[in-house]
């Protein structure tokens, strides 16, 4: 059995468990309500020694002590923690994980056994054997997590929000599954935030708060206690409290209470006071008849013809009608005289004549770029009368200044 007594924990001056004490035997499930900062999760780590703080009182699993014991030294005690986050190795896979959690003296020698009790508990994790870690959903990786602290062959198992990231479908998954490790006669020391699911599968609970235990109870008589409804299951529940009477539905609503009227005495009265309107005009100090006559003016002089509202005569409309060929043939005649006016002007300017390359000192004037002979260079047409009535046609070469004669 584990035996918390009088255990205190505080952080330099903040005192985070004052005197709390707590029992769990093996075989049934204990759980720890309270609200976030009430302790819990100190709780758990001052008995499993992983705690930084101050820690007083006396822990005793079976009776040997506990506190002051390095974690290695109260696993081999019989006490397993299953940490808040699952904390398995994602890149190792299921069966890698699980042994791991063999590595105890007290568990060594039985880690085929408790291996084979483990994957008839969860068959899952015998078909997710090969499987990394990682990959596997998070109710899964909670299982694994569960599974590798029974390795260690355990009396009392904790577990620190198990629930924590699942869906509501995997929580109800996993606290069957918690019920499992119960039959099979672990304790179990659960701190969960979802206290109905716990309450349900729990045999006793402890009410947490500012780091000391208000109450401790049964779980049936914790889960329909008003005071713990109200504040760890949402609100009171219906039983043993008298339904909220209802109205029938031929009973018709009462009528709006009106508030009494004040008679006043005969020598006094009352006078409205008038309501006198105040005109656009008055409020800015202009005449606003005056301003929408001028603008009217300006914005239709007196001068300016009036619209057309009568239809053209029927003559007009046919003479514009028979109108409309002639002249767009005429147009038509403009455009193509402008045209042919336009290539009989049109000459092409004489081709200025290039200059030669100057000829630079000591080099031969056959010699190109690179010391490559080349063709003498051509001079650029000319206007000569020897050759008028004929075409010359030149070619540059490439990357040249020079002409290649070609034939006409």
């Amino acid at each position: 059995m584990l035996d918390i007594q009088g255990l205190s924990v505080s952080y330099g001056k903040h005192r985070a468990l004052d005197g709390v004490s707590i029992k769990v035997a093996p075989g049934e499930i204990v759980v720890i309500l309270g609200a976030n900062g009430a302790g819990k999760s100190t709780l758990l780590k001052a008995i499993a020694g992983i705690c930084e703080g101050r820690v007083s009182g006396t822990a005793t699993m079976n009776g040997e002590p506990l506190l002051g014991l390095a974690p290695q030294r109260v696993v081999e005690r019989g006490v397993a923690l299953v940490p808040e986050g699952r904390g398995i190795f994602g890149d190792l896979s299921v069966r890698e994980n699980l042994l791991l959690g063999a590595n105890p003296d007290r568990a060594r020698a039985d880690a085929a056994a408790n291996l084979a009790r483990l994957t008839g508990l969860f068959p899952k994790l015998e078909e997710r054997s090969r499987q990394t870690a990682r990959t596997m959903s998070g109710g899964e990786q909670q299982m694994v997590a569960i599974g590798r602290a029974m390795m260690s062959n355990p009396v009392i198992l904790m577990l620190d929000e198990p629930s924590l990231g699942l869906s509501p479908l995997l929580s109800k998954e996993l606290f069957q599954n918690l019920k499992a490790v119960r039959a099979a006669g672990l304790g179990i020391l659960l701190v969960e935030q979802n206290a109905r699911l716990s309450l349900g599968i729990a045999d006793r609970g402890y009410l947490l708060e500012n780091g000391e235990i208000l109450r401790e109870d049964r779980a049936e008589i914790l889960r329909d206690d008003p005071a713990v409804q109200a504040a760890y299951l949402g609100g009171a529940s219906d039983k043993g409290h008298a339904a909220p009477t209802r109205r029938p539905a031929s009973a018709a609503p009462k009528a709006a209470e009106v508030a009494p009227v004040v008679e006043l005495p005969p020598s006094v009265t009352v006078r409205q006071r008038p309501v006198a309107s105040v005109s656009a005009g008055q409020i800015s100090g202009l005449d606003i008849g005056a301003l929408v006559a001028r603008a009217s003016a300006r914005a239709t002089p007196s001068d300016a013809p009036a619209r057309r509202s009568t239809p053209l005569p029927p003559q007009l409309v046919a003479q514009a009608t028979a109108a409309r060929p002639d002249r767009l043939r005429k147009l038509l005649d403009e455009m193509e005289a402008a045209a042919r006016g336009a290539r009989q002007r049109s000459t092409l300017p004489p081709m200025r004549p290039l200059a030669q390359p100057a000829m630079q000192p000591g080099r031969p004037a056959s010699a190109s770029h690179g010391g490559v002979a080349s063709a003498p260079a051509a001079s650029a047409p000319t206007d000569n009368s020897e050759t008028r009535g004929k075409v010359t046609v030149y070619r540059r070469r490439p990357g040249t200044s020079q002409f290649d004669r070609m034939e006409s």
